[in-house]
């Protein structure tokens, strides 16, 4: 993944992007310049933005995996996942189950339900999907509230990259322990449960742990993980970090006044809901 990008140049990009999330405000695509970002040069400027993130005392928790939804890829003109970050900023936990978020700090909303592991300990590198179950302390579903800082959601791969991997928020329910006993459990419904996702009580969409790199959300955590072995300038997974592994269905548009809930078939989750303002 390393690029070619000058690191002032990196920065100065990182800057543009950030400058355009706190102000609420959309660019035009391509970022940087003007011949674009490759996708090297990109997660080097995520790499960027986390440090200016950082240094405002913003606090990585864990990493979101895009796109690994493939029925979506020709809908975005995309034929592989990204990946960004996820801070403390950025996740917020749904209590009981539901919760409220507001929309006011996210440009041009969509709303994806996810599966998210929460890691006990660190992945390696080669590890199948059956052996990064044993790495997975608990499952949690969860929404994700994506967001473009491009108009009309049109844009390269390199440049979600360099815009916070579209991330906007991660509205996270209970978590469920992975234990040993069950880990077979966990492993088979990971690989074979539905999702239906409403809009106001209405069916918006439905998803299958297929749609997920055609192995359900484990293969993201294995994508992930042999992705960031490739970039020695990305950190690898350590405990405690949580990872979101992809849209299940469509990525919706969503406006404020909107209930949306789940429904699981084959996952021993709790369904969520929010309401958004």
């Amino acid at each position: 993944m390393a690029g070619t990008i000058a690191d002032s140049l990196a920065d100065e990009t990182a800057r543009a992007v950030l400058s355009a999330l706190d102000g609420r405000r959309q660019i035009p695509s391509p970022v940087g310049r003007g011949g674009g970002l490759t996708l090297g040069e990109a997660y080097r400027v995520a790499a960027s933005v986390r440090r200016l993130r950082e240094a405002r005392g913003e606090r990585v928790v864990g990493r979101k995996v895009g796109f690994t939804n493939t029925s979506i890829w020709a809908e975005y003109a995309v034929d592989a996942p990204i990946w960004g970050y996820v801070y403390d900023t950025t996740l917020h936990r749904l209590a009981d189950r539901a919760g409220s978020f507001g929309l006011a700090g996210v440009v041009e909303p969509r709303i994806e339900p996810e599966i998210v592991f929460g890691l006990g300990r660190a992945p390696a590198p080669g590890m199948d999907e059956r052996a990064l179950l044993s790495c997975v302390e608990w499952v949690a579903h969860g929404f994700e509230i994506v967001q473009s800082l491009f108009p009309g959601w049109r844009f390269a791969a390199a440049d979600t990259v360099a815009a916070f991997g579209l991330h906007g928020a991660l509205l996270l329910g209970p978590p469920a322990a992975v234990t040993a006993d069950a880990a077979d459990a966990w492993f088979d419904a990971l690989a074979r449960f539905r999702i239906t996702l409403l809009r106001d009580g209405a069916e918006a969409d439905r998803g299958q742990a297929g749609n997920v790199l055609g192995g359900g959300p484990l293969s993201a955590l294995r994508h992930l993980v042999d992705g960031l072995a490739a970039d020695p300038a990305s950190p690898p997974l350590a405990p405690g970090e949580i990872v979101s592994t992809g849209t299940l269905t469509r990525a919706l548009p969503v406006a404020a006044g909107e209930r949306w809930s789940t429904r699981l078939d084959g996952l021993p989750l709790a369904v969520i809901a929010v309401a958004l303002s």
